[in-house]
């Protein structure tokens, strides 16, 4: 996975989130007024982050939950609500600073570990749960998958992640992209089919005991994401 491409591209991502659009992201994962396209995808994100929520059990006390790429922390705090215990990690320490800041009183201090770095540091030890919202959409489907299967080897029950499909409507949205100022524009999106999906996740070696389970696409204006549950066999 440490290929030049793939640490080029974390390096670009990381300048983007901890960077060129802390203020864009700061508003629009928050409760301020944003624009009409902005709104589309706040409301897509909620929608995603209900789906994945509905997809772990009501009563989480007990269970590890890493989220992976957690941004300014609102799955953390919603699976901290259900009782588990959360490893909140992101590659931007600008955005882990904003979700501390954000923990609301009714979740204990100790219920969520905010950490900025690497969400496939060992140190953050075996989970039950693994959810990674978004976080992979920037990368090469294949340096994904790697990054899942590392995740794997540390998860017991399952690992919630979303992909950005390939479609046509995704297409077009990518080649008039210039809604964004250039300065917010995230870095490109990689899209990828389902087929190839579910192909290198079958052939992938160090995911030979896992499964591709359930999955649901959410569309909301200039929001598109798919979500797939992963589970041992």
């Amino acid at each position: 996975m440490s290929t030049a491409e793939y640490l080029a591209r974390r390096s670009e991502v990381e300048t983007y989130f901890d960077r060129t659009a802390v203020a864009a992201w700061t508003r629009l994962t928050s409760d301020a007024p944003v624009g009409r396209i902005r709104a589309t995808v706040r409301a897509g994100r909620d929608e995603m982050r209900r789906t994945l929520l509905s997809w772990l059990p009501l009563d989480l006390r007990g269970a590890r939950i890493l989220d992976a790429g957690c941004g300014t922390g609102s799955f953390s705090i919603e699976a901290a609500r259900r009782g588990a215990e959360v490893v909140a990690v992101d590659i931007s320490p600008t955005l882990i600073e904003i979700a501390q800041r954000r923990l609301p009183d009714d979740i204990s201090r100790n219920a969520i570990r905010f950490v900025a770095g690497d969400m496939l540091d060992p140190r953050h030890g075996g989970f039950n749960f693994v959810v990674a919202m978004d976080s992979f959409i920037h990368y090469r489907a294949e340096d994904a998958v790697r990054i899942v299967a590392g995740l794997a080897a540390r998860t017991s029950e399952s690992i919630l992640m979303t992909y950005a499909p390939r479609t046509p409507l995704l297409a077009v949205m990518h080649a008039i992209g210039g809604v964004f100022p250039r300065g917010n524009r995230a870095p490109a999106i990689e899209p990828v089919t389902e087929q190839k999906l579910y192909r290198l996740i079958a052939d992938h070696p160090d995911l030979a005991d896992w499964r591709c389970a359930r999955n649901c696409r959410v569309a909301n204006g200039f929001y598109i994401s798919q979500a797939l549950e992963l589970r041992p066999s």
